[in-house]
């Protein structure tokens, strides 16, 4: 019994560590930049905010136009601003990133290895129209 309350006791621990060292960007600054609060008023917006990445500016376009938008899920709350208000954002924290900025770049990646991967497959079947059938692939 005292090794299990020892191993909960160790995990709150360790969890709450996790939670502290999560990025936490001040809304106060985000207002003075310039960004607009709005609160979730619809069961369906709030499960939106509660499912964003927390402590992140994320990028996402509405109408054709281009905004950042940061999650108070706590607030039910998120804090929208266009390119103006997140440049503002980036000349005071430099070192900040997009949300999943860093995996768009690994996928884009991906994407280029698999594009020359299918040249060359390309050039391969190219050059032999009949590499890989067989004349049974026919029907005779």
């Amino acid at each position: 019994m005292l090794n299990v309350l020892l191993a909960l006791a160790v995990s709150v621990l360790v969890a709450g560590g996790v939670a502290a060292a999560a990025p936490r960007i001040d809304e106060s600054e985000l207002l003075t930049l310039g960004f607009k609060v709005l609160v979730a008023t619809t069961p369906a917006q709030r499960d939106w905010v509660q499912r964003l990445a927390p402590g992140q500016i994320r990028a996402m376009q509405r109408t054709g136009k281009k905004f950042f938008i940061y999650p108070d899920a706590p607030r039910n709350q998120i804090y929208v601003g266009g390119p103006q208000e997140y440049e503002a954002y980036r000349q005071l924290h430099p070192e900040s990133k997009l949300a999943g900025q860093e995996a768009a770049k690994k996928a884009s990646e991906y994407r280029s290895k698999q594009d020359e991967a299918m040249k060359k497959r390309t050039a391969r079947d190219l050059s032999d129209p009949f590499y890989g059938a067989s004349w049974g692939d026919l029907g005779w």
